[in-house]
């Protein structure tokens, strides 16, 4: 076998090296693409996934709430319940990082669905929303009846129902202001509550239909 010379040695390297640096950018771009949901060509509208039925529910301040009150907002919605030993702490904190990073989005509201609306009561929800210091009039806590809820969760929002509620969803769900489902993300992925940040950012700016 012919040793290379060093000029073609410096020439297989110089290659190598471009091709390292194009494979490094790819992988950059690629992560900047699912951080940002940004298209080659642009910001690509988020897809609408279902449209919720309309609901009426009631918040822990005693007014009932319902599609029609949110319509005009962007909002992002949990199921959770305070008696929860499990995921629903956790998640209800990362609610609160939420709100806590998208303050000066005046159009964006937080929904949080009781699961176990027969003990969770106002008084209840009330006590629980004081512990993440949610703001009262943005960061809504809602119960209610039990089949409403079972099927707002299950045939609206498309996540299953709660009929055993340890074993309702742990996703966070992004409605957009006609009351559509755009996006779902895992509310223990931090590169995914990344993108459900920069989604509502989107839909924030998206002109209405």
């Amino acid at each position: 076998m012919t040793p290379l010379s060093s000029h073609d040695f410096r020439r297989l390297l110089l290659a190598a090296s471009i091709s390292l640096m194009l494979f490094s950018l790819g992988g950059l771009l690629w992560l900047n693409l699912r951080l940002t949901g940004k298209s080659f060509f642009g910001t690509a509208p988020l897809p609408v996934l279902a449209q919720l039925p309309d609901f009426r529910l009631v918040e822990r301040s005693g007014q009932k709430l319902g599609l029609s009150d949110l319509k005009g907002k962007v909002w992002i919605a949990d199921f959770i319940f305070t008696r929860c030993p499990g995921p629903c702490p956790r998640m209800s904190s990362r609610m609160a990082s939420l709100e806590r990073d998208l303050r000066s989005e005046a159009g964006l509201r937080l929904v949080s669905i009781s699961v176990d609306p027969e003990f969770d009561t106002q008084e209840v929800l009330t006590k629980y929303a004081a512990q993440y210091q949610a703001e009262e009039g943005r960061w809504f806590f809602l119960t209610g009846d039990k089949t409403a809820i079972h099927h707002l969760a299950k045939f609206g929002f498309l996540v299953g129902g709660v009929d055993d509620v340890t074993l309702h969803t742990t996703r966070f769900v992004l409605v957009d202001r006609q009351g559509r489902v755009r996006g779902y993300y895992s509310s223990s992925d931090e590169e995914d509550l990344r993108k459900l940040g920069n989604d509502a950012k989107a839909l924030l700016r998206e002109t209405q239909a």
